[in-house]
């Protein structure tokens, strides 16, 4: 054909057609089926899969709770791999063969009248594409690592450090970005008192990034004491079982600067949560519910000048930010990993809460 343009091989190392577990519904089990990625652009990569965490986003998604899913959908955004194919005007820093790794933003416009981008938090842009069940700009719809191989923009991938395992890497790019930054927004550190409320795939790692800022004090809430030996385990200062002390939120009253609140639903008892907070302190929700929170009390928040924030996973800087210091600190998540051939299993296990505290699915052909 005329002006047909083939590429060579050396340049291209990533088939054409992927593969990976795909829900064509919300409430069958999924299928693994072939599916065409997006279209390539030259600011892309391609990445072949080895580890893929499995986050409660995916259960979410899979049956369309945060809204209408578009399926068939494939996903998973804790993704790590090699990049095989890269593109001619992807980021510098990206070579063929490096291990990279992708979290929830597969693409944000990075334009320098974008305030959001220009400004280091990309996270928030507007026009941002989540890594699965998304449209890209040209219209292609964006697929996640429940594959064998994914694409997205180059601005967000991401370099995995040398001292990170690629499954603890993997965990890091949602659990661990989507904790690291309100700690670092909200000044964890010597002079803070931390509570994390819930103790699951982003409590267990809030614990473990609050210890390595060197927060004064972290204090961990649960329902039961079944947990109790994995917080002090995990280097909890406290554990406190709320189900099982008619008085928790009495005696831990105006003892917190910060808390990271991983649960969600209309029953939490959201207002004894914000009486442990000291005057100006700051609750931090990072658990996204699928039904409404809690109303509210305004006075008391206003009386002791309480602040409510939400945090959407990270900005990029913070992500890489986040990778060093879990490098450098000898930070470990508690995973446990599967084969990706048992995605349907490992999610029905993550729904009955038998993650501790985070299950990563494997390509076992490429390890």
């Amino acid at each position: 054909m005329a002006n047909a343009i083939v590429e060579p091989e050396a340049e291209k190392q990533s088939p054409d057609t992927f593969h990976g577990w795909m829900a064509r519904d919300a409430t069958s089990s999924m299928s693994y089926q072939a599916f065409k990625p997006k279209v390539w652009e030259e600011t892309d990569v391609d990445i072949r899969i080895s580890h893929c965490g499995v986050c409660a986003s995916d259960l979410h998604t899979l049956r369309s709770g945060w809204g209408q899913t578009t399926y068939p959908c494939c996903v998973g955004h804790e993704i790590v791999g090699t990049a095989v194919r890269v593109g001619k005007n992807a980021r510098q820093g990206i070579s063929i063969g490096d291990r990279v790794g992708v979290g929830p933003q597969g693409y944000t416009c990075n334009q320098p009248d974008c305030g959001w981008c220009s400004s280091g938090r990309e996270n928030y842009c507007p026009h941002r594409v989540g890594t699965y069940g998304d449209r890209y700009p040209n219209g292609s719809i964006s697929y996640g690592g429940f594959a064998d191989y994914c694409r997205h923009n180059s601005a967000s991938v991401f370099s995995i450090p040398d001292g990170l395992s690629s499954a603890d890497a993997a965990v890091m790019l949602c659990a661990g970005s989507t904790i690291y930054e309100p700690l670092k927004e909200h000044g964890a550190g010597p002079e803070k008192r931390v509570g994390v409320i819930g103790l699951g795939g982003l409590g267990h790692l809030a614990v473990l990034f609050a210890k390595a800022m060197g927060s004064r004090r972290v204090v961990v809430f649960s329902r039961r004491e079944e947990k109790r030996v994995d917080a002090l385990e995990l280097g909890a200062d406290e554990y406190v079982a709320t189900a099982e002390d008619d008085k928790w939120s009495e005696r831990h009253a105006a003892s917190l600067d910060l808390i990271i609140c991983t649960v969600s639903g209309p029953k939490m008892p959201l207002l004894e949560y914000l009486t442990l907070l000291r005057p100006k302190g700051h609750f931090c929700q990072v658990g996204i519910p699928e039904e409404p929170l809690p109303p509210l009390d305004a006075m008391a928040l206003v009386l002791n000048g309480t602040s409510i924030a939400f945090s959407d996973s990270a900005s990029p800087t913070n992500i890489r930010a986040m990778l060093e210091s879990a490098a450098k600190n000898g930070i470990k998540a508690w995973t446990e990993s599967r084969p990706m051939g048992a995605a349907n299993e490992v999610v029905q296990d993550m729904e009955k809460g038998k993650a501790r505290f985070r299950f990563v699915l494997e390509n076992q052909s490429v390890l």
